[in-house]
């Protein structure tokens, strides 16, 4: 099992999600790889946690990784939430491109979960992916 290929997996996530004309329409440039810091935007997406599990066999050293794509709004409403959202799932379910590191075998959507924060000021989709990577 290696966890050596999660900085590829990540850059090319972002890579993705950055050059997303849907999405860029949506949020412009704010789509970000750790929480913005100073000015929050109204609208943002950001890369959040993982998990990456032994995915190794005979042949090949892999690993499943589990990460979150995070959709934050100040909105009253997910109504552009979860336009976002959409616009994130169409993104990843394109092609990622050649890894720095590793081989994407398979990438897909797991689960949702929209909730609103305990004071009620924002609104947040937690989307979260599975990718299959191979270190070859």
């Amino acid at each position: 099992m290696t966890y050596a290929m999660s900085k590829s997996l990540q850059q090319a996530v972002f890579a993705v999600l950055s050059s997303d004309v849907a999405l860029q329409a949506l949020v412009g440039t704010d789509i970000f790889d750790a929480p913005p810091v100073g000015s929050i935007p109204a609208l943002y997406v950001s890369l959040g946690p993982e998990t990456a599990v032994e995915r190794s066999d005979r042949t090949v050293s892999g690993a499943r990784h589990d990460f979150i794509v995070s959709v934050i709004t100040d909105a009253a409403g997910f109504q552009r939430a979860k336009a976002v959202a959409g616009a994130v799932s169409d993104a990843l379910a394109q092609p990622l491109g050649t890894l720095e590191r590793g081989h994407l075998v398979a990438l897909s959507f797991l689960r949702a979960r929209a909730r609103r924060d305990e004071a009620g000021q924002q609104r947040r989709i937690d989307l979260t992916f599975r990718a299959l990577l191979d270190d070859i």
